[in-house]
């Protein structure tokens, strides 16, 4: 009996074993193609105050996603003014004339929802997302705090020490230590380069400052009201029109112009006995309104903006010098800036270099192969769509189109301009918009190392 249960574990063994090399022999079936991005209709009115209404239905679940989006933000800071709108943001969230936000935050929550209020460098938004037949309700909410807020003395100390709070974790983040530096170094004297505020300037900072931000920079006209999800229409125009009719119209939209500044500058920034070295290498490019805007975005995702990247798999894979290395293009307003950044063992900086700009200079004269591409195209088109399959991403499509002035082609026509681009035009795109000898380079990290290994970089601007 022994014998016999011995073999038959050895069988079991065995099988396993044939079963699981076979297994790893076999290739995964292909992909289906994603299809087309197909938006959904939408309808919008103006009021006579300016404020714009953008409404789509989308979705079977009985809920409903509501986003006030105004045009300022970090932006119209003055120079000795940074986060002063974040300090205006977090003043307005404690409440209005007529309920602070503990209030709001219960009777939104008996909606089946939560609300929120979030600055960021081009836009402010209050949003929030309900059960379907309390969508007219949450718009009143909202219109309620952006049009009367509370403005509390008696919170200003506790929010400032908070920034400031914040203030000192983030300056201690090399990878924010480098953004800043990055951002000062192509953005100068704009509002997009100041990241961080000093603790004098929050210090600074009073009641009254808020509130004169707010007076000079909200307004009707520089918003829009996204609704999206299952909601009765009528009733939703009927609350915008109630609840925001009275806004004052406010400043028009502006925004100041920026011209980025394209040099091969060196920073570094010392982190003594620091065992990685954050590396952030970027320089201004293409922007969403540009011709070539997505044949550029193809050619990041096959660079260094996804995880099957060149960059990424030589060097995380291949060379094992940084965990989590990635490519990205940021868009502002009017101008976008490309990057890589990653954080690299501290000894193999230089080595970390030279390797990215081998990837540069070989996607540059060597087209990528078909299938390689198609690789790329296929993961670019699959989270577009993925992105967009439910009411946030929508509301985050929409205002980018409104953001950058695009027209809904940009997302209808997305999915077949990606598979357009062609193996020939990423190497050229390589060429004309990723010039390693000409790009900023910031470094976060041991100094004594990095100067040192500089040359490497000297050496990599005249790799062929």
């Amino acid at each position: 009996m022994k014998t016999i249960i011995k073999n038959f574990f050895s069988t079991l063994i065995i099988f396993a074993f044939v079963s699981q090399s076979f297994a790893q022999k076999q290739s995964p079936p292909a992909g289906g193609t994603p299809k087309d991005f197909k938006l959904p209709a939408k309808t919008g009115k103006t009021l006579t105050n300016g404020l714009r209404s953008t409404l789509v239905q989308y979705g079977a679940l009985p809920k409903v996603n509501v986003q006030l989006v105004i045009k300022t933000g970090n932006v119209h800071e003055a120079a000795n003014e940074v986060w002063l709108a974040d300090l205006t943001s977090l003043l307005m969230k404690e409440g209005t004339a007529s309920m602070n936000f503990k209030a709001i935050s219960k009777k939104v929550a008996g909606m089946g929802g939560e609300v929120n209020i979030n600055t960021g460098i081009d836009n402010m938004s209050i949003s929030g997302s309900v059960l379907s037949e309390f969508a007219p309700d949450l718009i009143k909410v909202i219109a309620d705090m952006v049009m009367n807020p509370a403005f509390p003395a008696s919170e200003i100390d506790r929010l400032k020490s908070d920034l400031k709070r914040q203030l000192v974790v983030q300056k201690a983040v090399p990878q924010s230590q480098a953004s800043e530096k990055f951002a000062q170094i192509i953005y100068k004297d704009h509002p997009y380069g100041r990241t961080f505020p000093t603790e004098d300037m929050l210090n600074s900072y009073t009641l009254d400052m808020a509130k004169n931000f707010y007076t000079k920079n909200f307004g009707a006209k520089r918003s829009v009201i996204y609704v999206v999800g299952k909601f009765d229409e009528q009733a939703v125009n009927a609350a915008i029109d109630e609840s925001f009719s009275k806004w004052t119209p406010g400043p028009e939209v502006s925004y100041p112009p920026a011209t980025p500044t394209r040099t091969n500058e060196i920073a570094m920034i010392d982190r003594k006995d620091a065992p990685q070295t954050t590396v952030i290498l970027g320089t201004p490019t293409l922007t969403p309104k540009d011709n070539d805007a997505v044949a550029l975005q193809v050619t990041n995702s096959l660079l260094g903006g996804s995880f099957g990247s060149r960059i990424t798999s030589n060097i995380r894979e291949d060379k094992g010098y940084t965990y989590s290395p990635f490519s990205t293009i940021q868009n502002r307003k009017g101008v976008s800036v490309w990057y890589e950044q990653a954080d690299v063992t501290s000894k193999d900086t230089g080595a970390s270099l030279q390797e990215i700009a081998k990837e540069i200079k070989r996607l540059q004269t060597e087209n990528p192969s078909k299938e390689e591409l198609e690789g790329i195209q296929k993961y670019m088109a699959g989270t577009f769509v993925l992105q967009n399959s439910n009411p946030g991403g929508i509301i985050g499509q929409l205002n980018f189109l409104d953001m950058h002035g695009l027209d809904d082609s940009y997302l209808t026509d997305r999915v077949k301009n990606i598979y357009a681009v062609t193996p020939e035009k990423v190497s050229q795109m390589t060429k004309d918009h990723f010039k390693y000898e000409d790009m900023t380079l910031v470094l976060v990290g041991d100094k004594k190392l990095l100067d040192k290994q500089i040359k490497m970089h000297e050496e990599a601007k005249k790799l062929k």
